[in-house]
């Protein structure tokens, strides 16, 4: 499932994290590829250890815990703490896959990648090119969104960013685990939820809308890892 997530920030978080991105340093972005990736990568992105990142990760983060649904489309178990890159002057990212496993840094932990998540921080009028592509079993498909909207969609997807020609393209990139591992169940899920919200505005809490409820939490129950 790829799902666009509107207004995870509002516009006021964004224009105070884009003065604070503005004025960052940037370093090469392989600092954080793996081998495949760094043949494919020419971006910047923040140091991973920065207090910056971590300030703006703890931003983006609060951010997500507000989004209901962010939290029903991943189901979210853990989260990499976001990371933050940068693209310009034909800088791109060309096919790739996400690593499966990732290290959370500062810890001995590490988890498994289920959802990518690309949140961002320029508007489409700031860039020329810079269109996230996701090639999932449906084919192609391309975003290009309003900053402090976000992108989710599997972490087992090939995807890549075009090259940007115009302008600077500023984005948070992080990855969750979720409580459930199939993209295909959590999918299923995620139908059934914003099925059952759409009912329950409509005609509340009646009779069908409490069993659809009921099996909702059951199959979640069934297929979840907590």
């Amino acid at each position: 499932m790829m799902l666009h997530v509107p207004a995870v920030l509002n516009r006021q978080e964004v224009t105070d994290c884009r003065k604070l991105l503005d004025a960052a340093q940037w370093v090469d972005g392989n600092a954080t590829s793996g081998e495949q990736a760094a043949k494919a990568k020419r971006n910047r992105q923040l140091p991973a250890d920065a207090a910056m990142t971590r300030e703006l990760g703890n931003r983006v983060l609060a951010a997500l815990s507000r989004s209901p649904l962010f939290i029903s489309a991943a189901i979210p178990k853990r989260i990499v703490p976001p990371l933050f890159n940068r693209y310009e002057g034909g800088e791109h990212f060309e096919f790739h896959v996400d690593n499966a496993i990732r290290a959370i840094p500062g810890t001995a932990d590490c988890l498994r990648t289920d959802v990518s998540c690309t949140l961002f921080f320029s508007d489409p009028d700031d860039y020329d090119g810079g269109e996230l592509i996701v090639n999932d079993t449906y084919g192609l498909h391309g975003a290009k969104l309003p900053a402090g909207d976000m992108i989710v969609y599997p972490a087992t997807s090939m995807h890549r960013v075009t090259p940007v020609t115009r302008g600077v393209r500023t984005c948070s990139f992080f990855w969750a685990q979720s409580m459930v591992s199939s993209d295909w169940q959590r999918t299923m899920l995620f139908d059934l939820d914003q099925t059952i919200q759409q009912l329950r505005r409509q005609i509340g809490d009646s009779e069908q809308v409490i069993s659809l409820t009921s099996h909702y939490h059951n199959l979640l129950r069934l297929w979840s890892q907590p």
